[in-house]
């Protein structure tokens, strides 16, 4: 059986090839996944995951449900964890005779979970396998907010979920974020209220509200989508986890203001995008909808004059100065592995966690939102996400250590997620087992990455 350390020292990661077509025939990508998980020595008695998981366990499934619908014309495909590789990966795990195996995931406020589930394909597979198994729990929306936009205001749902259902983490000073919290509230999340940000994130303060299924579960079984990310860089294992926060007020995504100012939203002084901000706020705070349209449609204009300039990074820290999201990504990896049922850290990891990426369809371009498809035709898959995200920017054709999330998941600090160097990152299976080897496979295609991130291209 593997040990929950695993996740902090097995430095090796699986690659398995399977068709980009494989989504069309999801007996295709159960041979991906059990190819990848014998790589790894997970299997056990014809079981996928017989040595990962012990008869009785608690499993959560997290995949990438980021939204409904491309903003793009590309579809579904390289925006969300396909429905068969989540079918494959619970069906993986029911063979091992858990005790319990649950999907959940908190996409964007926006996102209308219904569609989702349906144009994807994703709520008939986890229905057809419930009946059949009444071990399986179905799939949970985990966010506690849900929002539409009318006329571009945002009209909020609040309080969807209880919050006996969260377990509210405080990092205090041990926070990654702490380090660039200033006495002012900077930190900015898009469509938020910055006022309820200032609340959970502040001098001393680090607060995240994580999902009790994640709490409570013996195995974690991570599902992203590898692709591109405006924000981040990229979105894979470490991304991923900030679908287990319910509410967007504890997700510092950048800091306001340019990077002479102290933010980090953009580079250079600019008075369009410093006034463009400022309305933002003024609507993101506003006390009535009258208020928020009007300063709505002074924030669309600005906008537009930005636009007018050339400038494309916008004002939502969409490029490779964020020193804010990494952070965020960070310090909620850090919970998952050692975060406690009272909302304190161990010493010692708590659960088991496992990360199986689809990148058969990844996403390259506008991601995370407007993803153009990218048919790798990849199943990756390890037990550390520094390891895993280390190969799975190679193959976005991006050099590793430009890409903060990663780089710094290898870095030293109370509660790490790792215990080996980038060197040591151990790749094996289908492309074979060098980086150079995987670097050459994904300079097959002509990948397309965010604006603000061709900087971290190789």
């Amino acid at each position: 059986m593997i040990r929950p350390d695993s996740a902090l020292t097995d430095s090796r990661v699986a690659v398995a090839r399977v068709s980009p077509a494989g989504y069309e025939d999801a007996g295709r990508v159960e041979e991906a996944v059990a190819r990848a998980a014998a790589l790894l020595d997970w299997n056990q008695d014809g079981k996928p995951l017989g040595k990962v998981i012990s008869r009785g366990d608690r499993i959560l499934i997290k995949p990438n449900l980021v939204t409904h619908s491309n903003q793009g014309p590309w579809g579904m495909g390289p925006l969300i964890t396909n429905a068969s590789q989540i079918a494959a990966v619970v069906k993986a795990a029911l063979k091992s005779n858990p005790g319990e195996v649950l999907v959940g995931d908190a996409p964007v406020q926006g996102c209308d979970f219904d569609r989702l589930l349906s144009e994807s394909g994703i709520g008939d597979v986890c229905r057809r396998i419930q009946t059949a198994c009444p071990r399986f729990k179905g799939i949970v929306d985990f966010r506690r907010t849900s929002c539409e936009f009318v006329a571009g205001v945002r009209r909020p749902h609040e309080d969807l979920r209880d919050t006996n259902r969260f377990v509210l983490f405080d990092l205090g000073d041990q926070s990654l974020l702490e380090e660039i919290t200033g006495e002012e509230p900077s930190f900015r999340v898009t469509c938020y209220d910055p006022v309820l940000l200032a609340r959970t994130h502040s001098k001393g303060r680090h607060q995240y509200l994580v999902a009790r299924e994640v709490i409570d579960s013996d195995l974690i079984i991570n599902l992203p989508k590898l692709k591109t990310h405006k924000k981040a860089g990229m979105t894979c294992a470490l991304k991923n986890l900030i679908g287990i926060n319910g509410n967007k007020e504890y997700l510092p995504h950048h800091r306001v203001g340019s990077i002479r100012s102290g933010g980090d939203c953009y580079p250079g002084r600019n008075v369009l995008k410093k006034s463009w901000e400022y309305a933002l706020d003024r609507m993101n705070s506003a006390g009535s909808i009258s208020a928020a349209r009007i300063w709505s449609q002074a924030a669309t204009q600005i906008g537009r004059a930005v636009s007018i300039t050339g400038d494309r990074l916008g004002v939502e820290g969409s490029w490779s100065g964020n020193d804010t999201i990494w952070r965020t990504c960070l310090d909620l990896n850090r919970i998952l592995i050692y975060g406690r049922p009272d909302g304190t850290l161990a010493d010692a990891p708590q659960r088991k966690v496992i990360h199986i990426v689809d990148a058969v369809i990844a996403g390259h371009g506008d991601g995370p939102l407007k993803p153009q498809p990218l048919p790798l035709g990849l199943i990756l898959a390890g037990s550390n996400p520094a390891a895993v995200d280390w190969i799975g920017a190679q193959l976005l054709g991006y050099e590793p250590n430009r890409i903060p999330c990663v780089n710094n998941a290898f870095g030293s600090f109370r509660w790490p997620l790792t215990v080996f160097e980038p060197a040591g990152v151990d790749v094996c299976g289908d492309l074979g087992n060098t980086a150079e080897e995987i670097k050459k496979y994904g300079d097959r295609f002509q990948i397309r990455s965010p604006d603000g991130w061709i900087d971290a291209k190789r």
